[in-house]
Order: structure tokens, then C-alpha cells, then sequence
């Protein structure tokens, strides 16, 4: 047809060949992959690999490196000072050193050869598979040492290529980073006898090429190992692999084979990885890269190696920080840089210096990384006091951002009380190690129980020790679960645990990682250079401009590592005991220092600060997350029982030194009137026991408000009907009444307790409360730490032994019982009543003289409560020891005391995150209760709980053998207590709660009448009412920077006086009232927060101001006077 052009077929390409020149198969996929490892692994092809190029000589002989040593002896840390003033013996390679724990100092006199005293880069490496710390001659500290083929090299001074000898020290620890445990478990006790061979002390010529492409390898190597199989970048980055390879080969190993495979490389990574530069493109990266370096403050090691491993740690990262521009560290625990000032002055001062450049920068606001579930509510508050004035005071900021990664679970109200202590931010990661429920959220409010909200971030890549891998950064996006709110995410690196940090080969990985995503593409883009505080604030920014996080309400449980609630019991009876000794002498000291306006006397007492700080520190380090819940070796304990030793010791002196500038002398003094102190905000009265015989009376009758009460002795022996009373109905059956109850124990259980006034049975037929019951405990893995669901399935109820009378009334009647728990344990538990209204020698509070007559008052709550006191002898293996109280009580839901609150877990098994709470932690009570009636567990130190449909339990004593041997052996006192009580929870059980530990201390007033009565006036001037009943007048203390108080570290110091109230609402509702101080002349009240900064001016009326204050809101008041 016309109009058509005739196609003539174009030649083939001329450099296309017409023949074939052979066959070529398709490449094996994962044989190709495989073969990667010969490139850079130690195994049988090492010598012929990459690694057999890093170093171009290494020389130790004795010319140029001779070692000596002095080794210090009874396992002492000596100071430079000290080590090097003694005499040096001569050591070498193939010594070895111990036992575990001890230190040896090594003086190393060296002299670069003249044969590399030219070449580029020049380490020294000393490994003996332990920790150490180099200094130089004039006594600085300079780079930490890890060991085991883990940072082993120090970088020689320049100047040291003189071909002159220079000296330096090496101060070698006898412990590996994780300690001293046998074989490859980490967890095991630590084994005493540990020697460590020094194998390594040499000058190295570095091949820096060599490395580098090393680490170019290692990252490309991870993209063909991890990219998806059917993507063109994972098949790219195999075949430039394969190339590097083959060109190292074909070139033997070459220097100019190893520079033709760093350009090969960048092909894949770009050509900008070798500087910071690489991270200074337009392109938005989502994944911040941020060093840190965990260092637990005691755990498989004890405080004192702590101290050693902060200065190894954080030398590095200053020395990091001069190599790497981008790097950015963060670290928490005001507690260790405490430590670093007091004991490594020269690189504190390089620490304070980097965080004025911002590369150094403190985080947390806390005191140690402490346990949430087990401190009191001031103990927290205190963490976040302490943590924030100090890193104020050093480094002119406070943080913003708690960082608390390691932590086993975190507590209601923590929220609440980050904003009050200027924190809006959370980082964790910890809830990624649930066993049982994956935990939904990356990013999210976290809110508290009065509503208060922080925004929580968990890095996706559920870790805060990440190894800067490939990896790390991709599953910072794959495992992140809030990508449809934001898609970034922190990325955490950095060795930890025992410390470390970053090292440069994390920071060299990272700068490929990022070269990879502008090259290549699909990984995600991870950046350097910014701070945490930078990456929360974008996410607030983000709040700010509409984007609706999740929320997550209440405590973030943590489903694993329930057995801390439990395990050490003498470690969390000394943290109870040490709170509220504090609480008690804060309050008695404040009035103290405040009676000269009531008297218009000046005091010499003055305000106990610096001992007071001292205690507290020493309570807030003991609170750390591996030394309460009692994760920690033996050794750790050793030094906790020591610490807490001093704090007793300090606080009987503090407390004497108070009341006797109040007045008050010893009960067993031969003068003065028989007087209670109580410290709580509420009229109580009990029977108290004497610590002596007072008028041949070993019981007292105390009744009172805040501050003082009155105590009568209460009569021995009476005629007539016993007001409390025990009968041995039948052999070994043993009914105890009063006017309120009727039990009847058997064997120490109590297999039948009637409430007389609501006529109701709280214990099932044929059922038996109080009994004890072992448990097999043998968890997965972590044995001081966990408990297992399946333990329940082990239970074995203890049979009591012989049971007798030991005490018959009239005032308060006991049965004591002992039981044989095996061969080697018992436990002897003394369930005692109390009468409802004592027989009292009745004594009018202004005059001397007493008549015999019956009290009409009845007792309050704390009389309601059955007391049981028991003391234990446990020696036994792997076994967990409960108290169980079966009970007619139905609801799907128990109440638990938590700081400044209350919380509510469900009692069934309806799905698995019911079912993970099978173990949780309580404070001073638990209770299950319905519509009209309830019953209350209460105890003295106890932390762990279970509450399984209708039975409740209280976790006693744990035996696990790791990491702590011994853990638990031992002689135990303890004490818990049932209060049945009307109608559900509410004021009575916190109340009891309260004075179940508080005690009413008893004293004798050595002044006149009309003086104790002024000084009644004092002590109770201070008082919280309302009409629910609720308010918590929790804690009275003076004002951290009055000026007759502050110890003018560095922070603004006030004028005049002034007293710091907290209040809190326990119930769970809005609440009105009002707080008053009486006689106290306050001239102003400011609304604070926890750090005592004033924010509102309250209006004050009649000598008050009007509280309102949101469900479990927690308020503090400075009341300035």
C-alpha cells in the first residue's frame, strides 16, 4: 500500500559478542552469602582474611614495653596516691593475677621503636580478659579498658614518638565486665578464686585503610543478610561484597587491594562515611541515633567497682567526643556523677566541660535508676529532688526527659510525678521483655491516676545497649508499633549494664548505616548529632500541632521479674523501716526548729541537713533497680546492710537530738511524764508494748492527736470478765474474742473468723486462713528475679505444730504457733487480739492523780486488726514461702496501696493480661472487698501479693541461688495483720495501713506541765481535714533553701523560714478542704512543686488556706513564715 516505510533492521551493538565465550551459571544465592564470613571472621581463614591486615607490627618486647607491678593487699582499691607510692615488681606476659575482685597497679615503661615511630596511627593494646583503667605519670585518668578482645586499645600521645621512655600506669581490676561469675552464665554467684593471665601489652602500627574497610564490609555484608531476598538492594550489596573479596584476593591482601575495595564499597555506601559530613544532607532521617552507656550502680559487682567503672566508661566517651564531632552521649544517676567529682576530680572536670558543649548530657532527673514498684511516694519524690537540685547545682540544668530503661515495671503514678519535678518525658524500653503480653505501643501518654501525662517513647529496637548493627537501625521501624501517629524512633547504642558505652566502631557503623539510605535506599535514614531532649520535643511539637498519641492508663506492669516484689527480705524490710524512721525525724526536727515560735525562746537546735542529706542519699542509692528488688550479688547486700546500718545509727541520733530539743527524754529515764508521739495526721489509739516495764505495766493504753498523746499503763491483772480472751476449747483448738471478733485457730490457722457486728463468717467452711503454704520456685531463667505462673501449680500446705497460749488478756490475748517447714527452717507466727476497750488506770492530761476505770473510747481502725508477728529460720533451696487467707469475699477486682494511691487489679484469669498479674506488688495493704464489707491483708515490709478469685496471699520469703547464693538465709522478722471492716475500701485500711508501720513512740517530757503543753500546740499545729476523709497529710519538713537550712551548694538560698507540706488524696476522689496551721506564724503560702520552686500564691483565711485537690492528686505547699 502506498504511504509505507520500509524498516531496515539497525546492527547489533559492536560491543556485544556474537559468540559466547562459555557457560556462566547462576550465582548459588546463599552460597554467595556465606562465603562473606571468611572475609571477616576469627575462624580457620583468619590469617588469610581481612582481620590479618588491621595492624602493621606489633611489638611487646621488654625494650620498648616493660611492665612491673604492685598488687595491693585484702582485696583493697587503693588511689593513685597510694599504688604508686609503694614498691613495683617486675611482671610479663603470661602472668596472672587474682583472686576475683582484687586490684593490681602495673607501671608500663615505654618506648616507640624508631622502625613506626613514622607511621600514621600508633595504639597501645593490653588485654588480660578483665577491666582497667590507664593513667598517665602525673596521676590523670584517661582510658578505660574492657578487655576479653572488647576495647583494648589506647591511642599513644604524639608525642610519644620521641623515641624517648615514657611511663604510665595501668590499674588492672580482677573482675570481667559482668563480673566474676564461673563459666559462660553471667547470673551464677561469682567465683572467689578468679585469676587473669595478661596475654596482650603492646605497641600496635595500625592499618587504618584496613579497618575502615572492615567496618565498610561488615555493614554491606549485613544489608545482603538482611535486606529481603527480592530486592535489588540486598543482590547489589552481595555482589559488591563478592567484588571486595575478589579483588583482595586477586591483589594478596594488598594495600592498593584494600583501597580498590574501599572505593568498591562506595558504591554502596557513598563516599561521605569516613566524617560526619555524611550525615549533612537535606534528606529527613526518622531513626536519632543517641549514645549511652547503662551502668547498673550495683549488680553482679559491687558499689565500689562501680565507682571504677564510671571513670573507664565516661573517659572514653570524653575521648570519643574529640574523634567524632557527631557524637552525642546522654547518662543518668546523679548518684555516679557524684561519685566522679568526689573520687576522679580530672575527668569529672573533661565531663563537666563536654556537657557545657553539649555533647556530654545528663538525663533522668533521678538519683539512681530506681526501682518504681517498692519505694514509698516521698522516696520517689526524694529520687526526683535529690537527682534534679544536684545536676542543677553542677551543671546549671535540670532534666526534662526520665530515663529509667532497665527498671522491672513503673509505677501508677509516675506520670504525676515527673511534671511535678519539671519532667513531661519518658524513656523506657524494659516492657519489651514480657513473657507473656507483647505491649502495644512505641510512643504514647503515658497518664497517672490523678491524670497527669508524660509522653512515652520505648526505642522499637528494644534495647538500651544496642550494637549499632545494620539491624538496630532497620527494626527501629519494622518492630515500632505507633507508625500511625509518627514513624520515628530513638536508637540507643552502646555497650551496657557493666558499662562501656559506645565505642568507635559503633559510631563508624552508623556513619555506613546513614550512607546506605542516601545511596541505596530502603534502610531507614538514622542521624547523629541530636539529644533526646531534641527528639521529644519534636514529638510535643507534634502534640502541640494535632497529632493524637495513644494513651495507656495506670501502671506499666511489667509481665516478668515478679519475684523482686519478694526476694531479699531483709533489704526491703530495711527500706521500709529507713522511710519512715526519715519521715519521723524530718517532722520531729522541723518542730524543733520551729519552737521558739511558740515559746518565743531561741533554739541551739538547728536543722539536721547534711545528715539528713546523707541518709537519704544512702536510702535512694539502696533503691536502685537491682538492689531493692533484689537482683544483686551477695556482695551488694554486704555493702547495703552496712550502708543501712549508718543510717539507722544516724537516724537514732537525729531522732534523740529532736525530741530533746522538743523536751522529750528515754521512757526508761526516772523522771518525766509518760507521753506518745505520733507522727500521723489523725488521732490514733492502740495498745502499745513497752520497750520496758513502765509501773510493772508492759502494755500501755495511747490516745491522741497529731503530735502528743497520753499513755496509761494498762492493768496486768484483773478480776472479773476479760475485755479480750483465749480459751482451749478443745485440745489444740483455741478461740480468742473481743467485743468485735470471734476466731478460732488451729495449728496457727484460722479456720473460722466471725465479725460479731455484721454477723458475718469471713472464712469459708472447711477452708483455713493464715495458713502457710509452700511454693516449688524454679523459674526460666532469672531466678532471683522471677516467678513462674506454673509455680502455683506446686502449692503444699505446712502443717502447724503444737500451739499455746502466750498471752491471756485482759488486754490483749496471743497464740503462738511453731511450724516446721523442713529439716533446716521453721517459722513461729503469734496471732494476737486486742481488746476493744482496755482496762486503764485513767490519768487527766493536766494533773498527776488516776482512778481505776474502763475507757469508753473504742479503739480505733489499727485495734480492728488481727495481728499475726512471726519470726523464720529459711534454709531452704529454690522454695517460696506465701501466708494464704481464703475468704467469702467476691469481686473481680482486688485493691492494692501504691504510692499516693490506689490500684485495682483483677483477681481472674479472663485473658492473658489478667493472667500475667498473677503476682503484683502492694505497699502497706491489699484488700478485697464487695459492696458492704471487706477485708484487708496489711504488713510491716512485705511488697509481694497475690489475689486469686476469693483468696488472697501474701508473699513471705523466696530462696533462689543466683545470683546471690545466700540470698534470704537466714533469721527474718516480719508481721502482717487482717482488718475486716465495713463497706468497700476506703479510710479505715489506709489508715490501719498507716499505723500498722508508723509506730507511737514513747517518751517521757522532762519539762513542766504547762510547757508540754506548749509544745503539744507545736506538734499539732499542722493539720488536713475533709469530708471524704481522703486528704493525706504524707509528709512535714523544712524548706530545702531556707537560709538557716541550705548547705549553699550552688542553688539560690531564701530568706527567712518555711515549712514544706505534702498532701495527697488516698481515696481516688476530687476532694475540698483545708489545711491549717495554728499557732504557726505563716506569713505566705505558694503552691509548689516536688522541687519546691513556688508557682501560685494561695490565698490564706484564719490561719488556713482551702485544699482542693483531683483524685490521687498529689500537692505540696511551702509555707513561708
Amino acid at each position: 500500500m502506498g504511504g509505507e516505510t520500509q524498516m531496515i533492521p539497525s546492527p547489533g551493538s559492536a560491543s556485544y559478542p556474537k559468540l559466547a565465550r562459555g557457560p556462566v551459571g547462576k550465582q548459588i544465592h546463599n552460597i554467595y552469602r556465606d562465603r562473606l564470613r571468611q572475609f571477616t571472621d576469627n575462624g580457620q581463614y583468619r590469617q588469610q582474611s581481612l582481620r590479618a591486615k588491621f595492624y602493621h607490627a606489633r611489638i611487646h618486647d621488654s625494650t620498648h614495653v616493660k611492665l612491673s607491678v604492685y598488687s595491693p593487699p585484702h582485696l583493697e582499691r587503693p588511689t593513685f596516691e597510694e599504688a604508686t607510692s609503694h614498691e613495683f615488681s617486675p611482671a610479663s606476659l603470661g602472668d596472672s593475677f587474682g583472686p576475683s575482685w582484687s586490684t593490681h597497679w602495673f607501671r608500663i615503661h615505654l618506648t616507640i621503636p624508631t622502625s613506626i615511630k613514622s607511621d600514621g596511627h600508633l595504639e597501645f593494646h593490653w588485654d588480660a580478659n578483665n577491666e582497667g583503667l590507664i593513667w598517665l605519670e602525673d596521676g590523670t585518668p584517661v582510658h578505660g579498658l574492657t578487655g576479653g578482645g572488647e576495647r583494648v586499645e589506647w591511642i599513644l600521645p604524639e608525642k610519644w614518638r620521641d623515641g624517648k621512655e615514657h611511663i604510665f600506669y595501668v590499674e588492672m581490676a580482677c573482675n570481667g565486665m559482668f563480673g566474676n561469675a564461673p563459666g559462660g552464665d553471667s547470673i551464677q554467684p561469682p567465683k572467689p578464686d578468679k585469676y587473669f593471665t595478661l596475654h596482650t601489652a603492646d605497641i600496635v602500627s595500625v592499618d587504618l585503610e584496613a579497618r575502615a574497610l572492615y567496618i565498610d564490609f561488615w555493614i554491606i555484608g549485613d544489608a545482603a543478610r538482611e535486606f529481603p531476598e527480592d530486592s535489588w538492594e540486598e543482590h547489589e550489596a552481595l555482589q559488591v561484597c563478592n567484588s571486595i573479596m575478589d579483588i583482595f584476593i586477586e591483589g594478596n591482601g594488598s594495600q592498593e587491594s584494600i583501597r580498590e575495595g574501599r572505593k568498591l564499597a562506595q558504591k554502596y555506601i557513598g563516599t561521605k562515611v569516613d566524617s560526619s559530613k555524611v550525615y549533612d544532607t537535606d534528606y529527613e532521617a526518622i531513626v536519632s541515633a543517641i549514645g549511652h552507656c547503662h551502668i547498673d550502680t550495683c549488680w553482679l559487682w559491687p558499689w565500689a567497682e562501680t565507682k571504677r567503672k564510671i571513670a573507664r566508661s565516661w573517659s572514653n566517651q570524653c575521648d570519643l567526643m574529640d574523634r567524632y564531632p557527631e557524637h552525642r552521649f546522654c547518662c543518668s544517676q546523679a548518684q555516679q556523677y557524684k561519685w566522679l567529682e568526689q573520687l576522679y576530680p580530672s575527668v569529672y572536670d573533661r565531663v563537666k566541660e563536654k556537657v557545657k558543649q553539649g555533647t556530654f548530657q545528663p538525663i533522668g532527673g533521678s538519683w539512681v535508676e530506681h526501682d518504681t514498684n517498692m519505694p514509698s511516694g516521698e522516696s520517689l519524690t526524694r529520687q526526683f529532688l535529690y537527682g534534679q537540685r544536684f545536676f542543677e547545682s553542677r551543671f546549671g540544668q535540670r532534666c526534662k526527659t526520665f530515663w529509667l530503661p532497665d527498671t522491672f515495671g513503673y509505677s501508677t503514678q509516675l506520670p504525676q510525678l515527673c511534671r511535678l519535678a519539671g519532667m513531661s518525658r519518658f524513656f523506657t524500653q524494659k516492657l519489651s521483655w514480657n513473657n507473656i503480653n507483647n505491649f502495644p505501643h512505641t510512643t504514647f501518654n503515658w497518664v497517672a491516676l490523678d491524670g497527669s501525662q508524660v509522653i512515652c517513647h520505648m526505642a522499637p529496637d528494644n534495647t538500651y545497649t544496642a550494637e549499632a548493627h545494620f539491624g538496630d537501625v532497620k527494626r527501629s521501624v519494622t518492630q515500632h508499633k505507633s507508625m500511625d501517629q509518627d514513624a520515628t524512633s530513638l536508637l540507643v547504642f552502646g555497650k551496657g549494664d557493666g558499662g562501656g558505652g559506645p565505642t568507635w566502631e559503633h559510631i563508624e557503623k552508623l556513619r555506613r548505616c546513614r550512607g546506605i539510605s542516601d545511596q541505596v535506599g530502603l534502610l531507614p535514614r538514622v542521624k547523629m548529632g541530636d539529644s533526646v531532649d531534641d527528639f521529644f520535643a519534636r514529638l510535643e511539637k507534634k502534640a502541640e500541632n494535632g497529632t493524637e498519641f495513644v494513651t495507656w492508663y495506670g501502671e506499666l506492669y511489667f509481665e516478668l521479674h515478679r519475684g523482686t516484689y519478694t526476694t531479699q527480705a531483709n533489704n526491703k524490710w530495711n527500706n521500709r523501716k529507713a522511710e519512715i524512721l526519715l519521715h519521723d525525724i524530718e517532722y520531729f526536727a522541723t518542730m524543733a526548729t520551729l519552737k521558739d515560735t511558740i515559746k518565743g525562746e531561741k533554739s541551739g537546735y538547728s536543722y539536721p541537713k547534711k545528715d539528713l542529706d546523707d541518709m537519704w542519699e544512702a536510702v535512694l542509692l539502696c533503691q536502685f533497680h537491682d538492689c531493692l528488688p533484689g537482683s544483686a550479688i551477695e556482695m551488694c547486700y554486704d555493702d547495703s546492710d552496712e550502708l543501712y546500718a549508718k543510717v539507722f545509727d544516724t537516724g537514732k541520733k537525729l531522732l534523740k537530738d529532736a525530741l530533746t530539743a522538743l523536751g522529750f527524754v528515754d521512757i526508761n529515764s526516772s523522771e518525766g511524764r509518760l507521753t506518745g508521739l505520733n507522727t500521723l495526721p489523725w488521732s490514733r489509739k492502740s495498745i502499745e508494748e513497752f520497750t520496758s516495764p513502765v509501773e510493772d505495766s508492759t502494755h500501755g493504753l495511747v490516745v491522741g492527736s497529731t503530735g502528743l498523746a497520753y499513755v496509761e499503763p494498762l492493768e496486768s491483772q484483773l478480776t472479773g470478765n476479760s475485755l479480750a480472751c483465749v480459751k482451749e476449747t478443745k485440745p489444740g483448738i483455741f478461740v480468742l474474742s473481743n467485743a468485735r471478733f470471734r476466731l478460732e485457730v488451729v495449728a496457727g490457722a484460722i479456720t473460722s473468723l466471725y465479725d460479731l457486728y455484721e454477723r458475718r463468717q469471713l472464712v469459708p467452711p472447711g477452708s483455713k486462713a493464715n495458713q502457710l503454704v509452700l511454693y516449688d520456685d524454679k523459674p526460666l531463667y532469672w531466678q532471683a528475679w522471677d516467678v513462674e505462673v506454673y509455680h502455683l501449680r506446686s502449692r503444699t500446705e505446712l502443717q502447724g505444730g503444737e500451739s499455746k497460749i502466750v498471752e491471756s488478756g485482759p488486754n490483749r490475748v496471743a497464740v503462738a504457733t511453731t511450724t516446721k517447714i523442713s529439716e533446716k527452717s521453721w517459722i513461729r507466727t503469734t496471732i494476737s487480739l486486742d481488746a476493744l476497750e482496755p482496762s486503764v488506770r485513767t490519768r487527766d492530761s493536766t494533773t498527776t492523780s488516776s482512778t481505776s476505770t474502763v475507757d469508753p473510747c473504742p479503739l480505733a481502725s489499727a485495734s480492728h486488726t488481727i495481728t499475726v508477728s512471726a519470726e523464720a529460720e529459711w534454709h531452704e533451696t529454690m522454695k517460696f514461702l506465701k501466708v494464704e487467707f481464703p475468704t467469702t469475699i467476691h469481686n473481680t477486682d482486688a485493691t492494692y496501696e501504691t504510692q499516693y494511691g490506689l490500684v485495682r487489679r483483677p483477681t481472674h484469669y479472663n485473658t492473658s493480661w489478667d493472667m500475667a498479674k498473677f503476682e503484683v506488688c502492694c505497699h502497706r495493704f491489699a484488700d478485697l472487698s464487695d459492696a458492704n464489707y471487706g477485708l484487708s491483708i496489711l504488713n510491716d515490709s512485705k511488697y509481694g501479693f497475690a489475689t486469686q478469685g476469693s483468696t488472697m496471699r501474701l508473699s513471705l520469703l523466696r530462696a533462689p541461688k543466683a545470683p546471690d547464693a545466700h540470698a534470704d538465709m537466714g533469721r527474718h522478722v516480719m508481721k502482717w495483720g487482717l482488718l475486716p471492716h465495713q463497706g468497700p475500701v476506703g479510710q479505715e485500711s489506709v489508715r490501719a495501713g498507716f499505723e500498722f508501720n508508723y509506730p507511737v513512740r514513747i517518751r517521757r517530757f522532762a519539762g513542766k506541765d504547762k510547757e508540754l503543753g506548749e509544745v503539744g500546740v507545736l506538734l499539732r499545729s499542722l493539720t488536713v481535714e475533709s469530708r471524704s476523709g481522703g486528704l493525706v497529710l504524707d509528709w512535714v519538713k523544712r524548706g530545702e533553701d531556707d537560709e538557716d537550712v541550705s548547705r549553699r551548694e550552688g542553688l539560690p538560698v531564701r530568706e527567712g523560714r518555711s515549712v514544706v507540706v505534702r498532701v495527697y488524696d488516698a481515696l481516688g476522689a476530687w476532694t475540698r478542704g483545708s489545711l491549717s496551721w495554728g499557732a504557726l506564724p505563716v506569713r505566705k503560702v505558694w503552691r509548689t512543686n516536688l522541687l519546691e520552686d513556688d508557682e501560685v500564691e494561695v490565698p490564706t483565711k484564719d490561719k488556713s488556706i482551702e485544699v482542693q485537690v483531683r483524685a490521687f492528686e498529689v500537692v505540696t505547699w511551702r509555707l513561708q513564715l
